[in-house]
C-alpha cells in the first residue's frame, strides 16, 4: 500500500517508514500525519518492531509552517489534538519504534522522535525547538515527553533562546541512546531492530505500555502496578516456554 508523503516497506518481522518530504526537509504536513496515522495501523502482528527515519538530510524540520500559517485558532487547536492522538498511538503500541535521527531535529521532529522508544542519532543531528522564535508554543507533546526527558526548566531555556543540541549533547541528555557516526547510524538500527524483534511480545508490550504509566503514579500504586505486569508476563505459555529452554540449557 502507498502512503503520501512516505516510503513503507516490511521485511520478515521488521517495517520501515522513511518520511519523504526531502524537498521540505520532512517537515510535517496534515496529510504526512494522516500517512503516518494509517502506516502504523495497517501493521499485522507479524511485524514486531517498526524503524522511522527521514530520506534526505533531515529526519523532520517540524511543522509546514505554509499550514499553520493559514489556520484559525480552532483548526489549529484540532491539529494539536490530532497530532497528540497519531504520536500517542505510535508510543503505546504494542511494536517497539527504533528511529534514526540526522541533521535536523526540530520542533516537531523532535516530538515525533520521542514518540519512539530507542533512538539512534548520527554526529550530524542537531535538535531545537524554535517555537518561540516562531511566535508559537509547541503542540504535538513536547511540553511533556520532551520535559520528561531533560527537565522543565531545561526545555524552558531550550524554548526561550531557540538553543540548539548537538547529537553529543542530544544522546548526553537522553534524547537519543546511541551515538553513531555519520552515515553509520542504520547499521546499529538495523542490528537493534532485530535484537528487539526477538523479544516476547507480550513481554515487548509491557516495557512499552507499563513503564511510561507507573512513571506516572505514586509509589505504591506503581509498585502493585509492577507486579501485576510482572505476574501477568512471567505466567504466560511463551514466557514458562523460554524459561524452560534456558534453564534445560544451564543445566547441561
Amino acid at each position: 500500500m502507498r502512503y503520501e508523503h512516505l516510503d513503507v516497506s516490511c521485511q520478515g518481522s521488521i517495517a520501515r517508514i522513511c518520511l519523504d518530504r526531502p524537498e521540505k526537509h520532512n517537515a510535517l504536513s496534515e496529510t504526512l500525519i494522516n500517512s503516518l496515522d494509517s502506516a502504523f495501523s495497517s501493521f499485522t502482528d507479524e511485524i514486531r518492531v517498526v524503524i522511522l527515519t527521514g530520506n534526505g538530510e533531515h529526519f523532520c524540520a517540524g511543522l509546514d509552517l505554509s499550514e499553520a500559517s493559514v489556520k484559525s485558532p480552532v483548526e489549529l487547536l484540532r491539529t494539536s489534538q490530532r497530532w497528540h492522538t497519531v504520536f500517542h498511538s505510535i508510543q503505546f503500541s504494542s511494536r517497539p519504534v527504533v528511529s534514526l535521527l540526522k541533521g535536523g531535529v526540530i520542533g516537531g521532529g523532535l516530538e515525533l522522535a520521542l514518540a519512539s522508544h530507542v533512538r539512534v542519532v548520527e554526529s550530524n543531528a542537531f535538535f531545537q525547538l524554535p517555537e518561540a522564535q516562531r511566535g508559537f508554543f509547541v503542540g504535538g507533546g513536547a511540553s511533556v515527553r520532551v520535559s520528561r526527558v531533560i527537565g522543565p526548566d531545561r526545555m524552558t531555556e531550550m524554548m526561550l533562546t531557540g538553543r540548539r543540541y548537538d547529537a553529543a549533547d542530544g544522546y548526553r541528555l537522553g534524547l537519543a541512546h546511541y551515538l553513531a557516526d555519520e552515515g553509520e547510524g542504520m547499521d546499529l538500527v538495523d542490528t537493534l531492530a532485530e535484537q528487539i524483534a526477538s523479544n516476547a511480545p507480550l513481554s515487548t508490550w509491557a516495557a512499552i505500555n507499563a513503564v511510561p504509566r507507573i512513571h506516572d503514579m505514586s509509589m505504591s500504586d506503581g509498585l502493585f502496578a509492577e507486579s501485576l505486569t510482572a505476574a501477568f508476563t512471567q505466567s504466560s505459555p511463551e514466557a514458562l516456554e523460554r524459561m524452560a529452554t534456558f534453564l534445560n540449557r544451564k543445566s547441561r
